[in-house]
This record gives C-alpha cells, structure tokens and sequence, in this order.
C-alpha cells in the first residue's frame, strides 16, 4: 500500500506572491482519506488551512479570504470535518482543493493522512520564480 498511496495529486495553483496555495486532492483508494496535518516550506505551519469541495466545472479559487463573498460558492470547510470518500479522483464532479496561506512563499506543502488505520505523507513542490 505505501507503493501505491490513495492521494490522488490534481490541480496545482498559487497567488503571484505564492503565499496562497491550493492543491487539487483526490482519493483513488478503497476507504475514506482523513487529513491529519499540513504543513508548509521546512516543516512550518501554515497561517490558514481549509478545503474547497467544488465541481469540476466550478474548479478552485485562489485566495487569501476564505470569507469573502467570491469564496462561498467553493464550499471552505475545515479540514478536520473532511472524510474524503473512496473513489473521488481529481478527474471526478465533486473535487477537493486543499487551501493553504502562509505569510512567506510557499515552496512545498506536506500533507499528512490516514488511509484504512495507516499514516501517509504527501510532498507537493511548488515552482517559484525568482525575479
């Protein structure tokens, strides 16, 4: 199972300032993904952690207010109410965006979960450019 973890990496998008980040996240195991921890950059802690669950025709929003009235319609919730179900791709109508803001550029996000009782880590790299 570790060979073949269920995290299923889609769409990648961050700001200008690549301080707010958001990964395309999908489950293509047998049972629920519940995510356990994010963290950005060296092991820090991000300043705002939610998940966008939307459409694939809506997609994502890349944001720093995960209140204001463009952000309602992409469904923020907390990412401790989320139990991702078995077989949602990233490919699937109900899509999963796991938003991350830090007060630095991001560079990489880990996301820690558990599939079926085990603990996975997920590295997602971000390509910043430096001017």
């Amino acid at each position: 199972m570790k060979g073949n973890p269920p995290l299923d990496i889609g769409t990648l998008a961050s700001s200008n300032d690549h301080k707010s980040v958001v990964v395309g996240i999908g489950n293509k195991g047998f049972g629920e993904v519940k995510i356990l921890g994010v963290s950005v950059n060296n092991d820090e802690k991000p300043s705002k952690t939610k998940v966008q669950v939307s459409n694939a025709l809506q997609g994502f929003i890349v944001t720093d207010d995960y209140d204001n009235k463009e952000s309602i319609p992409y469904g923020f919730q907390n990412i401790e109410d989320i139990a991702m179900k078995a077989g949602t791709s990233t490919k699937n109508d109900e899509i999963y965006g796991l938003s991350v803001i830090y007060h630095e550029s991001i560079n990489r996000v880990n996301i820690k979960y558990s599939y079926l009782g085990i603990t996975f880590d997920e590295m997602v790299f971000f390509k910043v450019e430096v001017n």
